[in-house]
């Protein structure tokens, strides 16, 4: 069984460099299997930074558009799956960084202290995941998600949206504090983080309330 799960991927790969090398010549055919392939991988990002799912779409079509753009620059030899993610995420930067607000958010330079308070938010399944970090404001869930999902520091997010460090701190501190607070009024049932690839690739986060 295990060979053949290898034998499997060699092909999934290999048919998915081929449909790469087909939208580097600009072939429509192999424009809609890549977007087919990585449509769920890809949507699941554009939910996690946008307020609705006509958003979400508006993110995707606009990703894969730059993506299929600059196909020719994705090196081979590396993994395709986090270059298209890295075109995802930015676009979805992209689309808020015009619209939100930091100016009234202060910093939490000062804020050594903090207490270290363990979640359950690790073992929420994707989708209640996904509805409480929706009803965040624009600038909390584009931190969090930079931070708590997608691994940037403090010192990455500042220089993605031009803001402070301290105001990153604080809107991922608030954002914690949001997803806390309504996770005590919601009764979601909690268990072990599912097996899927997307599910495992959204849920490693960082949700503990220490700021480092």
């Amino acid at each position: 069984m295990k060979g053949e799960s290898v034998t499997a991927n060699r092909d999934s790969e290999h048919i998915i460099q081929k449909h790469i090398q087909g939208c580097v010549r600009n072939e429509r055919d192999s424009q809609k299997a890549l977007y087919k392939h990585f449509y769920s991988f890809a949507m699941g990002i554009c939910l996690r930074y946008a307020n609705d799912r006509l958003d979400a779409a508006g993110i995707l079509n606009d990703g894969f558009f730059k993506a299929f753009k600059n196909i020719s620059k994705y090196e081979p030899a590396k993994a395709f799956m986090p270059w298209l993610g890295r075109i995802i995420t930015n676009t979805a930067i992209d689309y808020y960084r015009a619209n939100l607000k930091f100016a009234d958010h202060v910093d939490l330079e000062d804020h050594e202290n903090i207490s270290q308070v363990s979640s359950v938010y690790d073992k929420l399944a994707y989708n209640d995941l996904l509805a409480l970090v929706q009803k965040l404001s624009p600038a909390y869930r584009t931190v969090f998600n930079l931070y708590a999902i997608d691994g940037y520091t403090h010192e990455e997010i500042s220089e993605t949206l031009k803001i402070s460090i301290g105001t990153s701190k604080s809107n991922l501190f608030k954002a914690r504090q949001k997803l806390q607070e309504m996770l005590k009024v919601t009764d979601f049932k909690t268990y072990e983080i599912r097996s899927s690839t997307v599910d495992r690739n959204l849920l490693q986060v960082r949700l503990n309330t220490n700021l480092q």
